[in-house]
């Protein structure tokens, strides 16, 4: 079995890269990014404030989140439902950034990340996947673009659905995630040591596509 560990800042394309690769090298995608989304919405729904660590501890057991495909496509179901259509939301997607520095919730999804691993060729994405979840990984890659880079392609993300939204504002979160990301005690958001560093702020994607493709060949070859 092989495995591919993509890890970055929101917004780097981390998804858009990792689905592509996944399809071309025939290996399974698991986005844990949207499994933690999953888990910010369950929270969100009922209200609860991210600072309120207990109730979220307790709430944790509650939980189920699973990866299912359909069509080829990723679904991701929370207690049953499919909340594909919910998950990328703005506003899932900051509550995420703050709950899975609890490790109650980083918790309940780690041991599923590691048993998915086991047992096919896989491609994961998120923040922690080369540092924590799968640190023994055949290839690490740290994928980044520069904050404003990353905003303009959100932007242009929403227009293109219809959404309003103001420039300056998404990369004032994004660097508010980062810090976030970066700066929580547990499985911070990092470069891993054995992780080649790959910023696309003047990529294409195809480009990155080739470049990582090309890096897993090499490291098969050897």
């Amino acid at each position: 079995m092989y495995s591919i560990a993509i890890d970055g800042p929101a917004g780097a394309g981390k998804s858009t890269i990792a689905k592509r690769i996944a399809k071309e090298l025939s290996f399974i995608y698991v986005d844990t990014g949207a499994m933690y989304r999953a888990m910010a919405l369950y929270f969100l729904r009922r209200e609860i404030s991210p600072d309120h660590i207990e109730e979220i501890t307790a709430l944790c057991p509650q939980i189920h989140v699973t990866i299912e495909y359909e069509n080829g496509e990723q679904q991701v179901i929370l207690n049953g439902e499919n909340v594909n259509g919910y998950i990328r939301k703005e506003e899932v997607g900051n509550m995420a950034s703050k709950t899975s520095s609890i490790p109650a919730v980083r918790a309940a999804l780690l041991d599923l990340q590691r048993d998915m691993a086991k047992t096919a060729d896989i491609l994961m994405d998120g923040r922690d996947i080369g540092t924590n979840v799968l640190p023994n990984a055949d290839l690490k890659i740290y994928l980044t673009a520069s904050s404003k880079v990353r905003a303009k392609r959100r932007y242009d993300e929403l227009t293109a659905k219809g959404v309003p939204c103001d420039l300056e504002k998404i990369e004032k979160d994004i660097i508010i995630r980062d810090k976030q990301d970066m700066n929580r005690e547990i499985a911070p958001l990092k470069k891993a040591e054995d992780a080649i560093l790959v910023d696309s702020s003047d990529m294409t994607i195809d480009e990155v596509v080739e470049t990582i493709k090309k890096a897993f060949q090499k490291k098969c070859s050897k």
